[in-house]
């Protein structure tokens, strides 16, 4: 057996075993391309908020004092303030409960569309780990990581496979674009690589970046491959590996997250000089965000964001003293280490977003082409082994 039939039979045997979940992967890829428009398309919706005139926003200290009240028992981890007028302030408990607030009148507003962020988690969970909970999360995303491998193998196999041994206008045509009049298997196969072709590229990107995702050795060779010491590693790895980092390569203040809020003092009470400070640094810009502070912390970390805020190359932190309100430094996308970039860089391809609303559409689209791939590719070899059984009688 020649390098080319054996690249085929594996080619064919790696998709007839990942092609289930690769196609939930896909579905559920699909299903989060437009994640981060809906959910503040959603809120939006049921938060309008009327600007007094010659009204001027609260001061954050006084947003945060609301929030004590309306929710003693919990740490701010985050608060987001907007350049929108109409738009609501928000404050972040742990990794994703947002609360709203009306920024003039300080007043809870609630916490978003719930319905909508428990659809995205579903398809979060299953896109991960295949909806597994608990331990078993484990044996999710070692099966999606694998798969993600296998489909990696598949599509780079497949471009192999598809290059023409002679190039001639009739094999162009069949591998190139789409005919009309074909029988099933005729139309399965000039589906199959006319999709393959066309997508090939983006579709490289997205797998080879989910495999980066799955697997801390092909993080830890991205970091080389951009000349960069991996970073070390405390514990298991997330599902999102290094991207939970800041993306302006900041280390956020620490705090004891049994700490309560901190009580008014010379960094509370000047808070909101702070971020006037922010403001009148800062160019054009669409949120300011930044962790409440405890009495210990000698500096403050403030994100801004100019772009989308699923854009890391638009943000940039201000990191300033907390005492004298000076600015100690400020870090953008292109200070990040080479490394680090790059990895980031494949965190947000992978979705798309690095790239804005285009990035998502073409990622959503090949998503969508890849379950169109496994659907015709598991056709085509189910009527392979069916000629096979044929032509070798019945079993």
């Amino acid at each position: 057996m020649n390098f080319r039939k054996t690249l085929f039979w594996l080619h064919l045997i790696f998709g007839m075993i990942a092609g289930i979940i690769i196609t939930i992967m896909s579905l559920t890829g699909v299903a989060l391309t437009y994640e981060k428009q809906v959910t503040a398309r959603a809120d939006r919706n049921l938060y309008s908020i009327q600007v007094p005139v010659d009204a001027k926003p609260l001061p954050v200290e006084v947003l945060m004092e609301n929030f004590s009240r309306y929710n003693p028992e919990s740490v701010p981890a985050n608060l987001t303030l907007s350049a929108d007028p109409k738009a609501p302030a928000s404050i972040t408990v742990g990794r994703s409960e947002i609360t709203y607030l009306d920024p003039y009148t300080g007043e809870i507003l609630g916490t978003g569309d719930q319905g909508i962020r428990k659809f995205f988690r579903a398809m979060t969970d299953l896109h991960r780990w295949l909806a597994l909970s608990g331990e078993n999360r484990g044996i999710g995303r070692a099966l999606t990581g694998a798969c993600n491998l296998a489909f990696l193998f598949i599509i780079v196999s497949g471009l192999y496979l598809w290059w023409p041994r002679r190039w001639t206008s009739g094999i162009l045509r069949s591998i190139l674009w789409f005919r009309g009049g074909l029988s099933s298997k005729a139309r399965d196969y000039n589906w199959h690589h006319v999709f393959g072709f066309w997508c090939t590229i983006p579709l490289i990107l997205v797998v080879a970046s989910a495999v980066v995702i799955s697997y801390p050795w092909a993080s830890n060779l991205v970091f080389r491959i951009a000349g960069s010491q991996p970073p070390m590693r405390s514990g298991p790895p997330s599902p999102g590996g290094p991207q939970k980092a800041s993306p302006q390569g900041v280390a956020a203040n620490t705090r004891d997250p049994g700490a309560s809020i901190a009580p008014p003092s010379l960094l509370l009470s000047d808070l909101n000089q702070l971020v006037e400070t922010v403001r009148e640094q800062t160019g054009e810009w669409n949120t300011i965000s930044f962790r409440p502070p405890t009495p210990n912390d000698k500096t403050i970390s403030f994100s801004i964001d100019a772009g989308s805020g699923i854009q890391p190359q638009l943000r940039s932190t201000i990191i300033m003293d907390g005492n004298t309100g000076n600015v100690i430094r400020t870090e953008t996308f292109k200070d990040l280490d080479p490394g680090l970039r790059l990895r980031i860089w494949l965190r947000f391809v992978h979705t798309g977003e690095y790239y804005g609303f285009a990035g998502q559409t073409i990622a959503g689209i090949v998503s969508a082409v890849s379950i169109i791939l496994v659907w015709t590719g598991c056709a085509l070899s189910i009527r392979r082994y069916r000629a096979w059984i044929k032509s070798h009688g019945s079993v």
